[in-house]
C-alpha cells in the first residue's frame, strides 16, 4: 500500500516544521540530511524512529510547538526504562477524540450506550481517551478506571452499562466473576471494545461467550495518540486504520523494506497532522499485516490483521528462538484447555528450562495431557518443556495487562 500524494504532502509538511522547530527529533532529521519528501521513493529513504530514540528526548524534547501550546502530556508506562513524554495541543486531543469516536461507531455504538471504562487513566493514554471519545459521541460514560472488581460489578448492575471498555485481562476476570455469581442474565452489557494487549482465539470466545457480547479489537499506543486510531467492525474482518491521520507501513523486521499487503511483518506508523509531537516512520514492534482486498462493510480505510506478537518478545533459549504465539497456537489445539496459560523460564544446573502452566477443568487426567502437550511443544519449537496442568483459576488474573511469559535467568 503505497503513499499518496495527499500523505505525502502531509508528511513534507511536517518534515519541514520539525526541522524548523529544531527539536530532539527534527535534530535528528537534519542529522540525516533530510529536507523533505516529493516522491515514493524519498519516502521510503527516510529514518525509522523507535521508543529508544524517543526516550533520549525525555522530558519535552519532543516537543514540536511553543510549550503555551501544549495542553497535556501522556507517557508510556516506562516499565523497561526511562518514560516517553508525548506533548498533545488542543487539535491533537480534539483529533484524538475524533478518531475514537469514529471507532465507537464502527463498533455500532450509539449515543444510547452507556460506556463503563476500566482501563487506567492519568499519563497513561487508556483511560481518559476511551472517555474523551465517548464524549464526543454523546454515549454516557461511567468512568471507573481499573480495580475494585466488587464496584465494577455493581455498577454495571445498577447503571445497566451497556458497553465495556477493558484488556482482555481485566474482561476475562470480569467475566469469570459475573459467571461465578451467577449474574449473566442481570447485566445489560451487548459489547466490549477491547485493546492494549494480543489476545488469542480461546479468550476471545470465553469473554464473548460468559459475558454475552459482540467484541472488538482496538488498536493504538500513546506514542501515536493513544487507543483509537483503528478498531475491527461488525464483520471482524481486521482492524480499519484511519489513514486520514496516520500512514500504515508493513515492513521485514530484519531488512527495513516494506512487505507485499498479505505478508507479516512490523507496523510502522507516521503521523500526518499530528502538532505536538508528530512522528516519523515510528517503529511501533507490534506484529501485523495489511489484509488486503475491501472489507464487506464497505470503507476503505486500511486494514490490519490483529496483532499477533511483538518483534521483541522473542525467547531464545537452548538456542532456539521461540515467540509466545508458538506456544499459544499449540495450546489452542487442546480443547480441554483454558484460554490462560504461563510461560516461566528458568537456569538450572548450568541448563535452560522452559515451564509451561495451562489451566483445565478437574475432570481430565492431568498427567496424560501435560505429555500430549510437551510432545506437541517439541514438534512445533524443538525441544521439550516441563508442563504442569492446574485447574481453572490456579493461574494470576490481572486488572491490567497479564504477563504471560516470566523470565528467571537472570534475576
Amino acid at each position: 500500500m503505497k503513499i499518496n500524494e495527499s500523505q505525502l504532502q502531509q508528511v513534507d509538511k511536517q518534515i519541514k516544521r520539525l526541522l524548523q522547530t529544531g527539536n530532539f527529533y527534527g535534530q535528528r532529521l537534519k542529522e540525516a540530511g533530510v529536507e523533505g519528501v516529493a516522491s515514493v521513493e524519498d519516502f521510503t529513504q527516510l529514518p525509522f524512529s523507535q521508543k529508544e530514540d524517543l526516550r533520549e528526548a525525555y522530558p519535552l524534547g519532543l516537543m514540536a510547538v511553543p510549550e503555551e501550546q501544549v495542553v497535556r502530556i501522556h507517557s508510556s508506562s516506562g516499565t523497561t526504562g526511562t518514560p516517553v513524554i508525548i506533548p498533545y495541543t488542543a487539535k491533537d486531543v480534539e483529533d484524538w477524540a475524533v478518531m475514537f469516536k469514529r471507532c465507537y461507531e464502527f463498533a455500532g455504538i450509539t449515543p444510547k450506550d452507556r460506556i463503563q471504562i476500566t482501563p487506567g487513566y492519568g499519563l497513561w493514554t487508556a483511560g481518559i481517551g476511551f472517555q474523551n471519545g465517548a464524549e464526543k459521541l454523546g454515549a454516557m460514560v461511567v468512568p471507573m478506571g481499573p480495580g475494585n472488581t466488587e464496584k465494577q460489578i455493581q455498577m454495571m448492575l445498577d447503571m445497566k452499562t451497556t458497553v465495556l471498555t477493558a484488556t482482555s485481562s481485566y474482561a476475562l476476570l470480569l467475566a469469570e466473576e459475573i459467571q461465578k455469581r451467577g449474574l449473566q442474565d442481570k447485566i445489560c452489557l451487548k459489547k466490549g471494545v477491547i485493546g492494549s494487549e494480543r489476545w488469542g482465539q480461546k479468550i476471545r470466545e470465553r469473554i464473548s461467550k460468559e459475558l454475552g457480547i459482540e467484541l472488538y479489537d482496538i488498536y493504538g499506543l500513546t506514542e501515536i495518540y493513544g487507543p483509537g486510531i483503528g478498531i475491527s467492525c461488525c464483520h471482524d474482518n481486521g482492524m480499519h486504520i484511519w489513514d486520514d491521520y496516520v500512514y500504515l507501513e508493513i515492513i521485514d523486521p530484519a531488512t527495513g523494506k516494506n512487505v507485499p499487503d498479505g505478508q507479516f511483518g512490523e507496523i510502522v506508523l507516521t503521523t500526518l497532522v499530528k502538532e505536538g509531537a508528530p512522528l516519523i516512520r515510528y517503529r511501533t514492534h507490534d506484529i501485523s499485516r495489511i489484509l488486503p482486498g475491501d472489507c464487506p462493510c464497505g470503507q476503505s480505510y486500511p486494514r490490519i490483521d490483529v496483532i499477533s506478537g511483538r518483534s521483541d518478545d522473542m525467547m531464545k533459549i537452548k538456542g532456539v528462538n521461540v515467540f509466545p504465539k508458538q506456544i499459544e497456537e499449540v495450546l489452542a489445539t487442546f480443547p480441554e484447555l483454558s484460554s490462560e496459560y504461563q510461560i516461566r523460564l528458568s537456569h538450572l544446573e548450568g541448563k535452560d528450562t522452559m515451564r509451561i502452566y495451562v489451566e483445565t477443568t478437574g475432570d481430565v487426567d492431568f498427567l496424560g495431557i501435560a505429555k500430549q502437550i510437551a510432545a506437541a511443544v517439541r514438534s512445533k519449537i524443538g525441544f521439550t518443556p516441563l508442563v504442569k496442568v492446574v485447574e481453572i483459576g490456579i493461574l494470576p488474573r490481572s486488572e491490567k495487562k497479564t504477563k504471560r511469559v516470566i523470565d528467571e535467568r537472570y534475576e
